[in-house]
């Protein structure tokens, strides 16, 4: 059974004029999740926007409690704790889907969470 269902979009050039400033890279990503090109970090920073609002955007969630990752293959996936594990506990949710775009220098994101 499905969940919640989350999209993001977020224009990468945008995205990298605000990152200029390094505290918001230090609020936003774990890092592991710094170590990477604008365009990348963009599309993280949807793929966490996209995951709030699946899991309905409750107040108090933590940008670091939820990390973008890669399995072998390059698939992404979420390594979650603290604020984002309880959420997902509490919605009694057993799987997370992610998928994460870039086009036209825009990066999208989309959550599919399954009970």
């Amino acid at each position: 059974m499905i969940v919640g269902i989350g999209i993001d979009v977020c224009p990468v050039e945008r995205f990298a004029a605000a990152a200029t400033r390094e505290r918001l890279l230090t609020r936003l990503f774990t890092p592991a999740e710094r170590d990477s090109s604008m365009n990348r970090m963009a599309g993280r920073f949807a793929a966490k926007e996209a995951l709030a609002k699946a899991l309905g955007a409750p107040a108090g969630l933590s940008w670091h409690d939820a990390e973008v990752r890669k399995d072998e293959g390059g698939k992404p996936y979420f390594h979650y704790t603290g604020t984002v594990a309880a959420r997902v506990a509490e919605l009694g949710i057993a799987t997370v889907h992610l998928s994460i775009t870039h086009d036209a220098g825009i990066a999208a994101a989309v959550v599919v969470c399954e009970a």
